[in-house]
């Protein structure tokens, strides 16, 4: 060790805590985070500084970018070229900035992730939007500070007239936090700076009217709504965005064309991707993948093959593909040098603020330029009016410096005053010349009340910032790129759904609809029927349940799991449509059936999924209860509802309050009454106990109804049409587990019995055969009839055909209309798209 050197022991803990925090600072503050007024980082402001100092404005010619890139390293930013460079490059990209900042010469890279080329071939200047950024730079409007070696200043923020944070957003990553803002439309935020300006007591939702969603410079869609609305009054949320997609038919084959992509996706990778996923047959339907775009814009052709449903594929893309991508917003930027996390208020509150002090500060130095100006026309004006003594005065001294003097001793002129009198030049000496002087003077006093003013007036400068930036979006206000789409993703949409009743039916192929009720007419007791719904052949209708659009729906399988969806998001079709394959709707298992559906009213009420209770029946005689709480919460690939027993299946799933009674029927006619109370709640995950003893080993059951009055009847149909109603009372109550009674008068004339329902005077029925015939008819048209009778013809039913469902619907005032559309047999038909369904329903009935 030198001699005088000594050694200092410090803690090594103490050291690295005290080093990292200044670097993580240094990180938050000097590089990583925009500035929350001028929505810019050090690089970009260095960028701009650079270039303003540089004179390569919107209307001078382009320069090197390596010329650019020096001058910022070597004056501002000593933190490579390569940042530098980047920077600028970014600034200059239409996809990366919904407004660009710079005007690239050459190749600047590209939306397929290609590289630009190196500065040394290049080109930039600065766009007229980013001179607006620095208008009144020199007006000495923000604060400047010391380089990194201490040679030269550099502003601290710019004094931007444009909300450039919220238009252009920002991203990073610093030390323990990281910022991703998106853009927005120059247009909406200068609307909605307004409006704060005109009351800054405006609520975000009012903000929101103007500002309405995030808009990015590659267009697209934004799917869903309430990540925009968390996001602007948090902070923080999840921006669904899409890309914009339409068919076509391009020689003779369905194509899903793609002219937007979501913002910050790479078209390159996404269309290697998705070619991976179709070789994988991750993705079916898609035969071919072209990108033809060029320089009048993107146009990515994915070519179907015949088969194909193109919803259907688009859907795959959608949920496989990045053409559905999310947005995390988060919107954390310095506050007076302090990272904060910022709501949509804020930010427009904080550039308002700015503006002001500009304003205010501009304003300033305005004023005291002009009284100096007024300052020297005084002393000019003075020495005007004494012309010829000032003249003897100057040429009897013998030098400048005392001619000053005597001027300042005579005429009580200040030394600022004096110079400009001896500086004069002669031809200021003319008539007209004083003229100008004295005009000038007065000009100036006028303005400078008008800056006093200014000052004195904190309206008169709030209308300053407003018509300045009403002038911003005159400039470069434009449409909007990204379209809103309210109703995507998880939003809640009631009101702009209508919630009117409407049948769900479900095809044995797998195919689901719904359809308003009002489409179906009423007939009379044993008409033939109208057509209800196109079926191919071997498919016919199964399933026919009634709710409203409003309602949750939860889905439940004869595998016993659960899926949940809203009445809405099931397609609507005529009720000669076919529907949507219910694989593509929910994630249901290829072996797997829908067997039962409950409407619920808001799952995310706690009191009321806590006092419901969901009971469900299997076909082998099995009854489970369990509260409806369990079932809130489902995952998209389905939650298990009941654990099903090998050569069993579900069957019915009810809805109930806890007291109901419950009434299982069998195919062999008999039906058992118990109390709901003796079943008691169980988990997801239990198989249930024994609610009926079955006749035989080919005996099961057929349906379960859970009466909650005593005013209903029990509704049975038997598979050749015939049916009846009777009291509830004639079924006695009796424990779970029995073999109950009988509850119809099976015959070879009536067939076994295929349904049980609960219903009253005020009930439709809907009767549905194999074939697709379906017949409404009013409950009040049936008498109510003995317990053990054979009942009446419903509906009259071919040999060759059977009863396939049974539902009850509302009975409506609607006049009675004997029409019958029957028809025979049930064609072949194309959905909306013209390309048959075959091999759907051949893939859905070979897994069934």
């Amino acid at each position: 060790m030198a001699e005088g050197e000594k050694l200092i022991p410090i803690n090594i803990e103490d050291e690295m805590k005290s080093a990292y925090i200044d670097y993580s600072m240094s990180v938050i503050v000097s590089r990583a985070l925009p500035d929350v007024r001028d929505g810019m980082k050090p690089v970009h402001r260095r960028v701009l500084f650079g270039m303003h100092e540089l004179g390569v404005r919107s209307n001078s010619s382009h320069k090197k970018s390596a010329r650019i890139v020096g001058e910022v390293l070597g004056k501002y930013h000593p933190h490579g070229d390569t940042s530098v460079y980047d920077a600028m490059v970014r600034m200059a990209q239409e996809w990366s900035l919904r407004y660009m900042l710079v005007d690239g010469q050459g190749n600047f890279g590209s939306v397929d992730g290609d590289s630009p080329a190196a500065m040394r071939y290049t080109e930039a200047r600065m766009r007229k939007i980013s001179e607006d950024m620095l208008a009144d730079i020199d007006k000495e409007t923000v604060d400047h500070q010391l380089n990194f070696d201490d040679t030269i200043e550099e502003p601290t923020v710019l004094p931007t007239r444009v909300p450039g944070l919220l238009i252009n957003g920002a991203s990073g990553i610093a030390v323990g936090m990281a910022t991703n803002m998106p853009p927005h439309n120059l247009t909406e935020v200068v609307n909605g700076t307004i409006a704060y300006i005109d009351n800054h007591d405006i609520e975000i939702d009012a903000l929101m009217e103007h500002v309405k969603a995030p808009d990015f410079p590659t267009g697209g869609i934004i799917y869903g709504y309430e990540g925009v609305r968390e996001a602007f009054h948090t902070g923080r949320g999840r921006v669904v965005m899409r890309g914009k997609a339409s068919f076509e038919e391009v020689k003779g084959r369905e194509c899903i064309i793609v002219t937007e992509i979501p913002y910050q996706v790479n078209k390159a990778d996404m269309i290697k991707k998705t070619a991976d996923l179709v070789n994988e047959k991750k993705i079916d339907g898609i035969s071919n993948i072209r990108d033809e775009s060029d320089r009048n814009g993107m146009r990515i052709v994915y070519i179907l093959k015949r088969d194909a449903i193109p919803n259907i594929v688009l859907n795959m893309l959608y949920k496989y593909t990045a053409l559905q991508s999310s947005f995390s917003v988060n919107n954390i930027a310095l506050v007076k040098g302090r990272p904060e996390l910022l709501n949509l208020k804020q930010l427009i509150q904080y550039f308002v603020e700015h503006r002001h002090e500009v304003v205010v500060r501009r304003t300033e130095y305005l004023l005291r330029k002009a009284e100096e100006r007024a300052h020297i026309l005084e002393g000019l004006i003075i020495a005007s009016d004494n012309i010829d003594e000032v003249i003897a005065l100057i040429r009897a001294s013998s030098n400048a410096e005392e001619a000053r003097q005597k001027l300042m001793d005579t005429f009580e002129l200040t030394e600022i005053q004096a110079k400009a009198i001896v500086e004069m030049r002669l031809r200021q000496l003319t008539g007209l010349e004083q003229d100008k002087l004295r005009t000038e003077y007065e000009e100036l006093m006028k303005t400078i009340e008008n800056y006093k003013d200014i000052l004195a007036n904190k309206e008169r400068r709030m209308e300053i910032i407003k018509e300045e930036l009403v002038e911003i979006r005159d400039k470069y206000g434009d449409e909007r790129r990204s379209v809103i789409e309210y109703a995507g993703g998880d939003v809640s949409i009631t009101d702009l759904i209508p919630d009117e009743q409407v049948v769900i039916t479900i095809s044995h192929a797998g195919y689901i609809k719904r359809t308003s009720l009002t489409e179906y007419k009423r007939q009379n007791r044993g008409g033939v029927g109208s057509k209800a719904s196109s079926t191919r052949n071997e498919d016919f209708l199964e399933d026919l349940f009634v709710g409203t659009n409003h309602q949750y729906m939860l889905f439940f399988t004869q595998k016993g799991k659960c899926y949940w969806m809203r009445v809405f998001e099931i397609p609507e079709g005529s009720r000669q449509s076919k529907g949507r394959a219910i694989q593509n709707l929910i994630n249901i298992e290829p072996d797997d059936k829908v067997k039962a559906f409950i409407c619920t009213q808001d799952l995310k009420d706690e009191a009321y999924i806590n006092s419901r209770f969901v009971i469900m029946a299997t076909k082998k005689g099995q009854v489970k209860k369990t509260s409806l709480e369990q079932y809130s919460r489902p995952r998209s690939n389905g939650i298990n509802a009941i654990t099903i027993k090998e050569g069993d299946e579900l069957l019915e799933a009810k809805l109930t309050t806890g007291d109901s009674h419950v009434m299982l029927a069998v195919k062999s006619g008999k039906a058992i009454r118990f109390e709901e109370e003796k079943t008691r709640p169980m988990g997801r995950n239990a198989s249930g106990v024994r609610g009926i003893r079955l006749g035989s080993d080919d005996d099961e059951v057929v349906g379960m109804v859970a009466i909650n009055d005593d005013e209903s009847n029990i509704l049975v149909v038997s598979e050749k049409g015939y049916g009846k109603r009777s009291n509830l009372d004639d079924y006695r109550i009796t424990n779970r587990g029995g073999k109950g009674v009988k509850t119809i008068n099976i015959t070879e004339k009536t067939g076994k019995l295929v349904a049980i329902k609960n219903v009253t005077d005020s009930d439709g029925l809907m009767i549905i055969n194999k074939s697709g015939i379906a017949i409404r008819m009013a409950v009040e048209d049936l008498r109510v009839m003995g317990r053990a009778t054979q009942g009446v013809r419903l509906i009259k039913v071919r040999d060759d055909d059977a009863i396939a469902a049974v539902a009850k619907v509302k009975n409506e005032d609607e006049d009675m209309d004997d029409e019958n559309l029957a028809v025979e047999g049930a064609s072949e038909t194309e959905n909306d798209s013209g390309t048959t369904l075959d091999n759907e329903n051949e893939q859905t009935e070979n897994n069934e």
